[in-house]
């Protein structure tokens, strides 16, 4: 069995991943385990008397993220799950691949220009960097 992580953040760009990675398991002869991940951003600093209000944000800001991702996979009666997770985007994705021995990465880019991504940083470069399993990108 396959195990993919999907790094997902409710853009057009994570649902073009999930429905490439839809297409390759259709065609594949080996089965799919499919995780979802939304990475949420923790708030800076430390903010006492409030951690289970943000807690609650980030949990209903990531089933927001999350939605699309799902929508596509329950449509086409895919079985998958879905986490959510707090923190850097690249330390958080590496982290869930390790815990749940992904055999691969597979998420959608902006599409940044190369000038663009050196000045901004991107998550899909944080990822290619951190995480230990192949990465699949789709433009």
């Amino acid at each position: 069995m396959l195990k993919t992580l999907i790094p997902v953040d409710g853009s057009a760009n994570s649902d073009r991943a999930v429905q490439f990675l839809m297409k390759q398991a259709e065609n594949s002869k080996q089965p799919f385990e499919i995780h979802l991940l939304n990475v949420q951003h923790p708030f800076p600093g430390t903010i006492k008397g409030v951690a289970e209000q943000a807690k609650q944000y980030h949990h209903d800001e990531g089933t927001k993220a999350l939605a699309s991702a799902r929508k596509l996979l329950d449509d086409a009666g895919v079985k998958y799950s879905y986490h959510i997770g707090v923190g850097e985007v690249g330390e958080v994705v590496a982290r869930f691949a390790n815990e749940l021995k992904c055999d691969q990465v597979v998420m959608g880019t902006r599409g940044m220009s190369s000038v663009a991504n050196m000045v901004l940083g991107s998550a899909a470069t944080k990822v290619l960097h951190m995480v230990n399993v192949p990465v699949l990108l789709v433009k």
